[in-house]
């Protein structure tokens, strides 16, 4: 393994760095390890490559690697599938925690109600590569929608939003996307309907959710915030109405393995 400085901001390959080489010297820095936070490529003067440990690619300086003739490399096809299907199943889970009456604390006995799975209606919105493995292993257990700019108008969103129990969000985070569940779209979900958001925070309208969230229309459960680790103003409503987990969605084993391999063969071409 060649000798090549890294410079990082995410955790994936903490578990998994036997034989790297990594420094917070910007300057000196030849790989950028790239998570979903923002960088300024303009800080690293010497580097050589890029590699996106994840798909999203809001974050990553395009144009500027094209410039400067920087390698940029994301996880191959395999690690992306991975990616794909774990987000999807964990998606799952916290629609099916939100979903489900949890046990009181204080009375760990004590029995409640619940309406059948099949009698909920979710909404997904956004069919790409986690979005249509959601929709396809939850019509299974419950009445799924689904909304796409590509395949559906505009105009049908509102009623969509209107009939849905549970929405999970698979949008990509778009300068159009910005804001796209805002205080309009809040208002348009019935009550005690639920938000999940395993994409992107920005396409929430935070101040927006926390209007909802103050008058216990709604509940939310997000794995994506708006800054990381996340200490803003709706994490007073946790864990009753506003539920989180820290950014895990994709994590598994198997995905940072196959990140490790992807990164190794990219240094190989350095």
């Amino acid at each position: 393994m060649k000798k090549i400085k890294i410079w990082k901001n995410t955790s994936v390959l903490d578990q998994f760095n036997q034989g790297l080489y990594f420094t917070d010297d910007k300057v000196a820095a030849d790989i950028i390890l790239l998570g979903s936070r923002n960088i300024k490529i303009e800080e690293f003067t010497n580097l050589k490559a890029i590699f996106r440990a994840g798909v999203g690619t809001d974050n990553v300086p395009i144009n500027a690697c094209e410039k400067r003739n920087i390698l940029l490399e994301f996880p191959s096809r395999e690690t992306r599938d991975v990616l794909y299907e774990e987000t999807a199943n964990f998606t799952i889970s916290l629609m099916l925690k939100m979903l489900y009456p949890q046990p009181s604390i204080s009375i760990p006995w004590k029995k409640t109600h619940r309406a059948c799975l099949k009698d909920k209606n979710a909404l997904i919105i956004g069919t790409g590569n986690i979005g249509a493995r959601v929709k396809n292993k939850l019509k299974l257990i419950m009445q799924v929608s689904t909304y796409d700019a590509i395949n559906n108008r505009e105009s049908e969103l509102k009623s969509l939003i209107e009939d849905a129990d549970i929405i999970s969000l698979h949008i990509p985070n778009l300068p159009e996307n910005i804001n796209f569940i805002d205080s309009r779209k809040l208002k348009w979900m019935k009550k005690n309907a639920i938000l999940v958001n395993t994409a992107r925070a920005d396409i929430v309208n935070q101040i927006s959710l926390f209007d909802q969230l103050k008058q216990k229309r709604i509940r939310a459960a997000f794995d994506v915030f708006w800054d990381e680790p996340y200490e803003g103003i709706l994490k007073e409503f946790y864990p009753e109405t506003f539920y989180m987990t820290p950014h895990i969605a994709s994590s598994c084993k198997e995905f940072f393995l196959g990140c490790r391999r992807d990164l190794d063969k990219m240094i190989e071409k350095l």
